[in-house]
């Protein structure tokens, strides 16, 4: 499956957006970086080929069926385990079911910029291309529900966005389906800035895996300390997954729990 132009999608287009950092919220054209943000908010949006999965998606574990549930009751919603137990793909099966319901207009998801073991600042080109194949894990959940082109074309029309977290700084996301992915490299105040972004008619989901941290040592996980102080608040859920959960191959689950001896 080929992902050449992803990055094509960000990019500003002659006499649209703003200058000099205006409209950086979620309305009215593009901001500084180039995101557009021109999203008709009086007719539905047209998602194109639909692959109508994202409804029938089903839990395979009790832990999958309570995160289900706490993202359809709370606005803010964290899913917290190991790799392989369907944190960020049902995640996402629940911002396209928002999206094709008119729930919300514009899906939003976003990485902190930091590479397993490695430094973007070594790779070649602009940052919107350094960061695309980062990002292709959330396209490879998106193109379960929608087909690729029709992907490419939602995100050129602002309705979906797929963007680092430093993007997501100044902004208030009203009527949006948010994704933080990933969320174990984010600062303290990363995770401040970006729960802070909530608007409007928007739910929130934040998904992580405490066990791969590659933070410098001296910075502290987001995570760690947004799970400790939000549990107890209202709306907020957090929902922690196991090796119980784990539905990638079977050996996934054994390599987990080898890993957490």
């Amino acid at each position: 499956m080929s992902y050449e132009g992803f990055g094509n999608a960000y990019k500003s287009k002659p006499g649209q957006g703003g200058q000099g950092g205006q409209n950086r919220n979620n309305h009215g054209g593009q901001n500084s970086q180039g995101i557009n943000h021109n999203i008709n908010h009086t007719t539905p949006v047209n998602i194109g080929s639909f692959r109508g999965k994202a409804a029938a998606v089903k839990p395979k574990t009790d832990g999958q069926k309570q995160y289900l549930k706490a993202i359809d009751n709370n606005v803010v919603t964290f899913g917290v385990g190991p790799a392989g137990t369907g944190k960020t793909f049902l995640a996402i099966s629940k911002a396209v079911e928002a999206l094709t319901s008119h729930k919300v207009r514009k899906i939003i998801l976003s990485r902190p910029a930091i590479e397993a073991g490695e430094h973007l600042g070594f790779l070649p080109g602009d940052l919107l291309q350094k960061v695309d194949p980062y990002l292709r894990p959330l396209f490879d959940a998106l193109n379960t529900f929608i087909e690729p082109a029709s992907v490419v074309k939602l995100i050129e029309d602002g309705v979906i966005e797929v963007a680092p977290l430093a993007y997501m700084r100044g902004r208030t996301l009203n009527d949006a389906f948010i994704i933080l992915d990933e969320a174990q490299n984010t600062s303290n105040e990363q995770m401040k800035m970006f729960l802070t972004r909530l608007g409007e008619n928007s739910k929130m989901i934040v998904t992580g895996d405490l066990t791969q941290i590659d933070l410098p040592k001296n910075i502290s996980s987001g995570l760690v300390k947004a799970v400790r102080i939000l549990e107890p608040i209202d709306d907020i859920y957090v929902q922690q997954f196991t090796s119980k959960d784990v539905v990638r191959h079977p050996l996934v689950s054994k390599i987990v729990n080898a890993y957490s001896k």
